[in-house]
Protein backbone atom coordinates (compact mmCIF):
# COMPACT_ATOMS: atom_id res chain seq x y z
CA UNK A 1 0.00 0.00 0.00
CA UNK A 2 1.51 3.35 -1.18
CA UNK A 3 0.14 6.55 0.97
CA UNK A 4 -0.32 9.45 -1.14
CA UNK A 5 -0.37 12.91 0.50
CA UNK A 6 -1.47 14.99 -2.08
CA UNK A 7 -3.24 18.15 -3.25
CA UNK A 8 -4.59 18.70 -6.71
CA UNK A 9 -1.73 20.86 -8.29
CA UNK A 10 0.42 19.77 -11.40
CA UNK A 11 2.98 17.86 -8.98
CA UNK A 12 -0.24 16.08 -7.36
CA UNK A 13 -1.88 14.59 -10.75
CA UNK A 14 1.66 13.20 -11.67
CA UNK A 15 1.57 10.81 -8.87
CA UNK A 16 -2.23 9.93 -9.47
CA UNK A 17 -1.51 9.36 -13.13
CA UNK A 18 1.54 6.84 -12.29
CA UNK A 19 -0.85 4.89 -9.58
CA UNK A 20 -3.88 5.19 -11.96
CA UNK A 21 -1.60 3.23 -14.95
CA UNK A 22 0.37 1.03 -12.74
CA UNK A 23 -2.12 0.10 -10.89
CA UNK A 24 -0.92 0.01 -7.77
CA UNK A 25 -3.10 0.00 -4.54
CA UNK A 26 -2.94 3.32 -2.63
CA UNK A 27 -4.64 5.49 -0.40
CA UNK A 28 -5.05 9.05 -0.61
CA UNK A 29 -4.07 11.56 2.00
CA UNK A 30 -5.59 14.84 1.20
CA UNK A 31 -3.23 17.81 2.49
CA UNK A 32 -4.63 21.27 1.42
CA UNK A 33 -2.23 23.34 0.87
CA UNK A 34 -4.43 26.80 0.84
CA UNK A 35 -4.99 26.10 4.79
CA UNK A 36 -1.85 25.53 5.52
CA UNK A 37 -1.63 21.74 6.13
CA UNK A 38 1.73 21.01 4.64
CA UNK A 39 3.20 22.58 7.45
CA UNK A 40 1.64 20.31 10.08
CA UNK A 41 4.63 18.82 12.11
CA UNK A 42 3.65 14.69 11.22
CA UNK A 43 3.59 15.64 7.18
CA UNK A 44 7.10 17.80 7.97
CA UNK A 45 8.63 14.23 8.75
CA UNK A 46 7.54 12.85 5.39
CA UNK A 47 8.53 15.74 3.10
CA UNK A 48 11.10 18.23 5.02
CA UNK A 49 10.24 20.76 2.50
CA UNK A 50 6.70 21.10 3.20
CA UNK A 51 5.61 20.57 -0.30
CA UNK A 52 2.88 17.87 -2.08
CA UNK A 53 2.99 15.28 -2.93
CA UNK A 54 5.39 12.83 -0.97
CA UNK A 55 4.32 9.05 -0.37
CA UNK A 56 4.86 6.58 1.92
CA UNK A 57 5.34 3.19 0.92
CA UNK A 58 4.53 0.42 3.65
CA UNK A 59 6.05 -2.41 0.72
CA UNK A 60 9.52 -1.14 0.08
CA UNK A 61 11.81 -3.41 -1.95
CA UNK A 62 14.08 -4.03 0.79
CA UNK A 63 11.57 -5.61 3.05
CA UNK A 64 12.52 -2.94 5.57
CA UNK A 65 10.12 -0.50 7.33
CA UNK A 66 8.10 2.44 5.25
CA UNK A 67 10.07 4.37 3.20
CA UNK A 68 8.81 7.81 3.07
CA UNK A 69 10.08 9.96 -0.87
CA UNK A 70 9.26 13.70 -1.24
CA UNK A 71 9.49 15.51 -4.60
CA UNK A 72 7.51 14.87 -7.69
CA UNK A 73 10.35 13.35 -10.12
CA UNK A 74 12.12 11.62 -7.31
CA UNK A 75 8.29 9.90 -6.31
CA UNK A 76 8.05 8.74 -10.09
CA UNK A 77 11.30 7.18 -10.33
CA UNK A 78 11.18 5.84 -7.43
CA UNK A 79 7.98 3.82 -8.68
CA UNK A 80 8.83 3.60 -11.84
CA UNK A 81 11.85 1.15 -10.59
CA UNK A 82 9.30 -0.72 -7.89
CA UNK A 83 7.09 -1.64 -10.43
CA UNK A 84 9.66 -2.05 -13.54
CA UNK A 85 7.13 -0.39 -15.99
CA UNK A 86 6.83 3.65 -17.76
CA UNK A 87 10.65 3.80 -18.06
CA UNK A 88 12.62 2.59 -20.60
CA UNK A 89 14.98 -0.72 -19.36
CA UNK A 90 17.73 -0.32 -21.52
CA UNK A 91 20.60 2.50 -20.94
CA UNK A 92 19.43 5.26 -23.89
CA UNK A 93 15.61 5.09 -23.36
CA UNK A 94 16.10 5.19 -19.86
CA UNK A 95 18.54 8.37 -20.01
CA UNK A 96 15.87 9.55 -22.89
CA UNK A 97 13.56 9.49 -19.54
CA UNK A 98 15.42 10.76 -16.74
CA UNK A 99 16.32 14.09 -19.09
CA UNK A 100 12.91 14.67 -19.73
CA UNK A 101 11.76 14.35 -16.40
CA UNK A 102 14.91 16.57 -15.35
CA UNK A 103 13.83 19.09 -17.84
CA UNK A 104 10.27 19.11 -16.74
CA UNK A 105 12.01 19.29 -12.81
CA UNK A 106 14.44 22.53 -13.54
CA UNK A 107 12.67 23.90 -16.31
CA UNK A 108 8.60 23.63 -17.62
CA UNK A 109 7.62 23.32 -14.06
CA UNK A 110 9.19 26.27 -12.14
CA UNK A 111 8.79 28.49 -15.53
CA UNK A 112 5.35 27.62 -15.84
CA UNK A 113 5.05 27.99 -11.81
CA UNK A 114 6.28 31.18 -12.27
CA UNK A 115 4.25 31.99 -15.40
CA UNK A 116 1.00 31.17 -13.17
CA UNK A 117 1.81 33.63 -10.27
CA UNK A 118 2.27 36.30 -12.14
CA UNK A 119 -0.31 36.12 -14.48
CA UNK A 120 -2.86 35.10 -11.89
CA UNK A 121 -1.75 35.52 -8.61
CA UNK A 122 0.21 38.77 -8.33
CA UNK A 123 -1.07 41.85 -6.36
CA UNK A 124 -0.08 43.79 -9.28
CA UNK A 125 0.36 43.31 -13.03
CA UNK A 126 3.93 43.28 -13.74
CA UNK A 127 4.72 43.18 -17.34
CA UNK A 128 8.24 42.67 -17.50
CA UNK A 129 7.37 39.53 -14.87
CA UNK A 130 4.70 38.29 -17.13
CA UNK A 131 6.33 38.76 -20.63
CA UNK A 132 9.40 37.02 -19.03
CA UNK A 133 7.64 33.87 -18.08
CA UNK A 134 5.11 33.67 -20.83
CA UNK A 135 7.81 34.15 -23.40
CA UNK A 136 9.56 31.36 -21.19
CA UNK A 137 6.67 28.95 -21.23
CA UNK A 138 6.29 29.49 -24.88
CA UNK A 139 9.84 28.64 -24.95
CA UNK A 140 9.80 25.72 -23.14
CA UNK A 141 6.69 24.65 -25.11
CA UNK A 142 8.89 24.85 -28.39
CA UNK A 143 11.56 22.61 -27.16
CA UNK A 144 9.08 19.80 -26.07
CA UNK A 145 7.22 20.28 -29.59
CA UNK A 146 10.54 19.86 -31.47
CA UNK A 147 11.57 17.31 -29.70
CA UNK A 148 8.31 15.08 -30.95
CA UNK A 149 8.30 16.47 -34.23
CA UNK A 150 10.37 12.89 -35.39
CA UNK A 151 6.92 11.25 -34.74
CA UNK A 152 7.97 9.09 -31.64
CA UNK A 153 4.92 9.60 -29.96
CA UNK A 154 6.05 9.38 -26.58
CA UNK A 155 8.43 11.67 -25.42
CA UNK A 156 10.88 8.58 -24.87
CA UNK A 157 9.65 6.61 -27.66
CA UNK A 158 6.89 3.89 -25.64
CA UNK A 159 5.24 6.18 -22.82
CA UNK A 160 6.94 6.80 -19.79
CA UNK A 161 7.14 9.05 -16.31
CA UNK A 162 8.43 11.78 -18.27
CA UNK A 163 5.02 12.00 -20.30
CA UNK A 164 3.46 11.88 -16.67
CA UNK A 165 5.82 14.99 -15.33
CA UNK A 166 5.30 17.02 -18.09
CA UNK A 167 1.57 16.71 -19.13
CA UNK A 168 0.17 17.94 -16.05
CA UNK A 169 2.34 21.50 -16.34
CA UNK A 170 0.70 21.62 -20.39
CA UNK A 171 -3.08 21.02 -18.89
CA UNK A 172 -3.33 24.77 -17.84
CA UNK A 173 -2.11 26.06 -21.21
CA UNK A 174 -4.73 28.58 -21.50
CA UNK A 175 -3.88 30.09 -18.00
CA UNK A 176 -0.75 29.99 -19.46
CA UNK A 177 -1.16 32.52 -22.57
CA UNK A 178 -0.45 29.38 -24.56
CA UNK A 179 -2.14 28.09 -27.54
CA UNK A 180 -1.77 24.58 -28.43
CA UNK A 181 -2.28 25.16 -31.75
CA UNK A 182 0.83 26.75 -32.24
CA UNK A 183 2.71 23.48 -31.21
CA UNK A 184 1.23 21.12 -33.26
CA UNK A 185 3.12 17.87 -32.19
CA UNK A 186 3.09 18.87 -28.42
CA UNK A 187 -0.90 19.09 -28.88
CA UNK A 188 -0.91 15.64 -30.53
CA UNK A 189 1.00 14.22 -27.77
CA UNK A 190 -0.85 16.20 -25.19
CA UNK A 191 -4.49 14.45 -26.61
CA UNK A 192 -2.99 11.01 -26.55
CA UNK A 193 -1.66 11.50 -22.89
CA UNK A 194 -5.18 12.90 -21.80
CA UNK A 195 -7.32 10.35 -23.76
CA UNK A 196 -5.68 7.26 -21.67
CA UNK A 197 -8.23 6.12 -19.33
CA UNK A 198 -5.57 6.51 -16.09
CA UNK A 199 -5.74 10.29 -16.96
CA UNK A 200 -9.32 10.24 -16.88
CA UNK A 201 -9.17 9.00 -13.79
CA UNK A 202 -6.33 10.99 -12.29
CA UNK A 203 -8.11 14.11 -13.17
CA UNK A 204 -11.67 12.96 -11.77
CA UNK A 205 -9.77 12.11 -8.44
CA UNK A 206 -9.05 15.69 -8.15
CA UNK A 207 -12.28 16.93 -8.75
CA UNK A 208 -13.38 14.53 -6.05
CA UNK A 209 -10.76 15.85 -3.53
CA UNK A 210 -10.73 19.73 -4.28
CA UNK A 211 -14.61 20.69 -4.72
CA UNK A 212 -13.53 24.52 -4.67
CA UNK A 213 -9.98 24.66 -6.57
CA UNK A 214 -10.41 28.67 -5.65
CA UNK A 215 -7.12 30.69 -4.02
CA UNK A 216 -8.29 33.29 -2.02
CA UNK A 217 -6.74 35.87 0.15
CA UNK A 218 -5.87 34.16 3.18
CA UNK A 219 -4.47 31.28 0.76
CA UNK A 220 -2.52 33.58 -0.99
CA UNK A 221 -0.94 34.49 2.22
CA UNK A 222 -0.27 30.96 3.20
CA UNK A 223 1.16 30.00 -0.38
CA UNK A 224 3.14 33.19 -1.27
CA UNK A 225 3.96 34.52 2.07
CA UNK A 226 6.79 31.70 3.80
CA UNK A 227 10.41 32.37 4.45
CA UNK A 228 13.40 30.59 6.37
CA UNK A 229 11.26 31.10 9.49
CA UNK A 230 8.98 28.65 7.97
CA UNK A 231 11.50 25.95 8.35
CA UNK A 232 12.90 27.20 11.45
Amino acid sequence: MIDLHYWTTPNGHKITMFLEEAGLPYKIVPVHIGQGEQFKPGFLGIAPNNRIPAIVDHAPADGGAPLCVFESGAILLYLADKVKQFIPPDLRGRNMALQWLFWQMGGLGPMAGQNHHFVQYAPEQLSYAIARYVNETARLYGVLNKHLSDGRGFISGEYSIADMACYPWIVPHERQRQKLSDFPHLMSWFEQVRNRPATGQAYAIAQQINTAPVVNDAAKSILFGQDASTVR
